[in-house]
């Protein structure tokens, strides 16, 4: 995918609207699966099995599988992780491009599939 491919204004105010969605499951207290992180190839691959068994409009399901969070994660001797800093992330979207997520989020949100 070219990361820096234009977004029509209909995908902008349908990713905003998402997101707001997003963001309101969240702050409702869906519970989400924030550990343990998926550091290693194995636990890597267990997620994203889970999650490619999934529909793609789940969005509560990709939520709470991934360990989403609306602040960055820190676990006790680690660094700061939050959407901002991943390699999946699109800046000028707001996007997470990893495949099995493809949602729009907030740069301070984070997740347990986070890489740099």
């Amino acid at each position: 995918m070219d990361r820096e491919a234009t977004v029509s204004p209909e995908q902008t105010a349908a990713d905003g609207e998402l997101r707001k969605r997003l963001r309101g499951m969240l702050e409702s207290g869906l519970e989400t699966e924030v550990e343990p992180r998926a550091y290693d190839h194995d636990a890597v691959q267990s997620v994203v099995a889970r999650l490619q068994a999934l529909a793609p409009d789940d969005y509560e399901g990709k939520l709470r599988i991934a360990g989403f969070t609306l602040t960055p994660w820190r676990g006790e001797d680690e660094i700061e992780q939050a959407c901002e800093t991943c390699m999946y992330y699109v800046v000028h979207r707001r996007f997470c491009e990893l495949p099995e997520l493809m949602l729009p989020v907030e740069p301070e949100w984070s997740c347990r599939l986070w890489r740099i």
